[in-house]
């Protein structure tokens, strides 16, 4: 299966992630005056590097694991590890590039890679790669990714660290004990969160995501449900998000709120919609692998199963993308070399298949890829397979969009709370994103040639 990454009306890049699914301080000195204009320097290659994780709380744990093999394998490298949470870094970092105090490194995936790149802010890195023992080990599909949703100049300012995949999570107690069939399909979804309901005694069918992050949820669902399968029509011009298929699909599924959800769903980002689910009575939950050790942390391993997203018409499953996470190399950094010692690290087969299973996401490096963690790793393994088959479409969001990750997050979070409680239609919801997408996509056409 290939992923369609829509680049401009006359060209197209083709990235296959559904294959690789299936391969499983400022710096020392540095007064913080660095911004998008400051070009850095080398540096010795020791003293202290600054790292952001864009993940901060949730990734804490592994990450300062990796940063202790690390220092210990480079004692002359020392690393300030800055843990930032998922729904705060691109503004920490769009205020750092404006105002100074750049980290040497940071966490910078496909979904803001375009913004960080247009505003000059990261070091272009595919030169350091060639040179690199890196080379040739990093899964191709999940590069050209990054190379794709860095903008129109075909550069590399982000090192893949791990793919991820959308997942239908349910409680197989529940559903057994409700006499339920696995939530296979969208019909069989609807039904389950149905019948789970009782909110007299706050169990609920189903918890959707309100909060922070919860756009690429809402297109997940309508994608999935309308089967339609791009999201540019065929001129190339225009954005399907306000389809008419789009739009009845958004309507039932925005309809599930407080009839079979919790009302606290209005809100919750991702943290709180998994710890809501893991510690509660609610029989499903859509997130991507990332989220799995937290289930089985809570829940054992026999309470649940991680499926793909449900399948519609026809058999036929179609999804949006997930990003493609990596770590970027600042450019206004004054120790670069430390910095890419750093990356090269925590890339290497040991450490990101440790960050991975940590994770639970499918590792860049593909000689972690064959890891035999992976192959127990029940929803990652039904990924794969989902997305190897021929079973599954993926709708590739626009990551080139300097302004996607505005659009997608800032701009329409608070307006999809509006369609919730009843206040703003889902035709009117998507046709305010469609009108911020296709003006978007015009603008870099033009910038873009």
């Amino acid at each position: 299966m290939k992923i369609s990454i829509r680049r401009s009306r006359r060209a197209a890049t083709a990235v296959a992630l559904g294959a690789a699914l299936a391969l499983t301080v400022t710096a020392c000195g540095d007064d913080g005056s660095g911004a998008s204009g400051d070009k850095g320097a080398e540096g010795s290659g020791k003293g202290e590097i600054v790292f952001w994780d864009n993940n901060g709380g949730v990734r804490t744990e592994i990450w300062k694991k990796i940063i202790a093999d690390f220092e210990k394998a480079n004692p002359d490298i020392k690393v300030e590890y800055v843990g930032i949470a998922a729904t705060e870094y691109q503004s920490k970092v769009d205020t750092a590039i404006q105002g100074g105090g750049l980290p040497d490194v940071g966490g910078v995936g496909a979904a803001m890679l375009a913004g960080f790149a247009a505003q000059g802010a990261l070091e272009p890195l595919d030169e350091r790669l060639g040179e690199s023992s890196l080379n040739g080990k990093l899964n191709k599909d999940m590069v050209e990714s990054l190379k794709a949703a860095g903008g129109g100049d075909d550069k590399l300012y982000s090192i893949p660290t791990s793919a991820n995949n959308g997942v239908l999570y349910y409680r197989t107690d529940l559903f057994e004990k409700a006499g339920l069939e696995e939530p296979t399909t969208w019909e069989r979804f609807y039904e389950a969160a149905d019948k789970l309901t009782n909110a007299g005694k706050n169990e609920f069918g189903y918890t959707i995501r309100g909060g922070s992050g919860s756009i690429a949820q809402a297109l997940d669902a309508m994608y999935g449900q309308s089967g339609i399968s791009s999201f540019w029509d065929s001129s190339g011009d225009k954005t399907t998000v306000n389809d008419p298929k789009n739009v009845a699909a958004l309507e039932k599924y925005a309809a599930l709120y407080k009839k079979v959800t919790p009302a606290a769903d209005l809100n919750n980002d991702f943290t709180k919609m998994v710890a809501q689910w893991d510690s509660g009575t609610i029989g499903m939950l859509n997130h991507n692998l990332g989220s799995y050790q937290d289930h089985v942390k809570a829940l054992g391993g026999e309470k649940f199963r991680g499926i793909p997203q449900p399948v519609g018409a026809g058999g036929k499953r179609v999804q949006v993308s997930n990003p493609v996470d990596g770590l970027g190399l600042f450019k206004s950094g004054k120790n670069k070399e430390a910095a890419w010692k750093f990356i090269e690290f925590a890339t290497s087969k040991a450490e990101n298949s440790r960050f991975n299973e940590a994770a639970g996401q499918v590792p860049s490096n593909t000689d972690a890829a064959s890891d035999a963690w992976i192959s127990k790793a029940e929803p990652t393994k039904l990924a794969a397979g989902a997305l190897s088959d021929g079973s599954t479409t993926i709708v590739q969001l626009p990551y080139y969009l300097p302004d996607w990750n505005t659009i997608s997050k800032a701009d329409n979070e608070p307006n999809f709370q509006k369609v919730l409680l009843g206040k703003m239609s889902a035709k009117e919801f998507l046709d305010t994103m469609a009108e911020q997408l296709n003006a978007a996509q015009e603008e870099w056409d033009q910038q873009n040639g």
